[in-house]
């Protein structure tokens, strides 16, 4: 593990530590409010106990937090207020523990009432902390009048009368792009908020250029290899599905990345009108196997709906990630770390019966031979591929050809020649075969 891995993680875990001084404040506060009644004049002591337990798990939240906060593209004005808050928040109740512990209590006299004020007076600051938190992950209006007062869209009556980028567009980016790029935290400065913000973009230019889908910024990297490391989602988020990639495409090519119009009033809107319909719900023919995503059956028929969970188990056991793609049908994505040392005859009987639902696979730098792949051949909703610095001849293509749904292989690094690439492009469903440090030679 790579020290770069380690801060990520460490950061990651301030959501997890950030509750546990939330809750033994609280705690705190109401030990300190029950020892006033005689009943429970026992709980007195547990609130000192309280508060140092309170006090460490704060100074904790507050290290992982600033870990957090160097990795990602954050409101600065947001983000000073959160840390001095939760900052001074951790100071306070380190004090209120030390002026609470039997050795203290017996030297100053502080009133009991003026104690219990500042420990009140604590728990607003800490809700000012956390409300500052919450502005920072989810945006600045996620707790607000505005949120309260704002009245959610209803859903159109037909599609004909959905408004491509409000009803369709809109939806689909708040669902998948907007945790890391709205509000309080807009990674690469880039916001989905509005389609002024998407026109705008970030650090790297326009999202959307409306007739462009080279210069689109966005479609780029919605649509790239899952292994780059420009693909977004990113941090193995739920990617756009087949369904909502057609959209936005057909929005950006067609539609212009126009806002304010509905299907009826575009041209060629005969083309995408399935698509929307599915997403929409509006297809009872396929409303049965559809999610929120828009991703039905439809799509590929062949993908099992229900998959045995035992070999998904048994698979991580093992060391390998298996990630829940989709729920209807099951789609999986499934990954073994590079040299992970695990053969071949380890995982094939794991494999096989989940060989439907395996969307994406990942296996690259594990010293797999063309016998050990031939396995792929099972595989035949299989999408995405990576195979790369595997010691794999041009024999490793008889067992790809046939995969119907293969659009991407990862073959750099490997032994194959040109003959893998001119059988590999009998499959007309094949768009992208990555070659790079092998004998074939640069396309010109």
């Amino acid at each position: 593990m790579t020290l770069g891995n380690i801060t990520t993680f460490s950061g990651h875990l301030h959501p997890l530590i950030v509750h546990l001084p939330i809750g033994f404040i609280l705690l705190a506060a109401v030990f300190n409010i029950l020892s006033y009644n005689k009943k429970y004049e026992n709980l007195k002591p547990a609130v000192s106990v309280t508060l140092l337990i309170g006090f460490i798990s704060a100074v904790l939240a507050c290290l992982f937090g600033y870990i957090l906060s160097l990795s990602g593209d954050y409101e600065k004005s947001t983000l000073l207020h959160h840390k001095l808050s939760g900052i001074t928040l951790t100071v306070i109740s380190g004090i209120l523990y030390y002026i609470s512990t039997e050795k203290v209590i017996r030297e100053i006299r502080m009133p009991k009432k003026l104690f219990s004020v500042l420990l009140l007076g604590m728990i607003a600051l800490m809700s000012y902390s956390g409300h500052e938190g919450a502005s920072l992950t989810h945006g600045n209006d996620y707790l607000s009048v505005r949120t309260l007062m704002q009245q959610v869209r209803e859903k159109p009556a037909s599609v004909q009368s959905a408004m491509i980028f409000e009803d369709v567009v809109a939806p689909i980016l708040q669902s998948k792009c907007a945790q890391c790029h709205q509000g309080g935290k807009q990674k690469g400065n880039f916001s989905v908020e509005n389609l002024q913000t998407l026109l705008k973009g970030g650090k790297t230019g326009p999202a959307i250029v409306p007739g462009k889908l080279a210069e689109s910024e966005l479609f780029k990297r919605v649509t790239l290899d899952p292994g780059h490391k420009d693909f977004m989602p990113a941090d193995g988020k739920p990617p756009l599905s087949k369904n909502e990639i057609q959209i936005i495409k057909w929005w950006i090519t067609k539609a212009n990345a126009v806002e304010g119009k509905t299907l009826a009033q575009l041209k060629d809107a005969d083309s995408i009108q399935m698509q929307v319909s599915t997403y929409l719900g509006f297809n009872k023919n396929t409303a049965e196997n559809a999610d929120g995503n828009g991703v039905t059956q439809t799509i590929n028929a062949d993908i099992p709906i229900h998959a045995d969970t035992l070999p998904m188990a048994h698979l991580r056991t093992k060391g390998l990630m298996v990630r829940v793609m989709l729920k209807k049908p099951i789609m999986l994505d499934v990954t073994l770390p590079v040299n992970s040392g695990v053969k071949m005859s380890e995982i094939r009987d794991d494999l096989m019966p989940l060989a439907k639902n395996i969307i994406w696979l990942n296996l690259s730098g594990n010293n797999f031979t063309d016998n050990d792949l031939h396995i792929l051949a099972s595989f035949i909703n299989l999408e995405k591929l990576r195979i790369e610095k595997n010691p794999v001849t041009d024999a490793v293509c008889n067992d790809l050809i046939s995969l119907r749904h293969l659009e991407a292989v990862n073959l750099n690094e490997t032994k194959i020649t040109e003959m893998t690439v001119a059988n590999l492009k009998k499959n007309t469903a094949i768009k992208r075969i990555y070659t790079w440090g092998t004998a074939v030679k640069p396309a010109n």
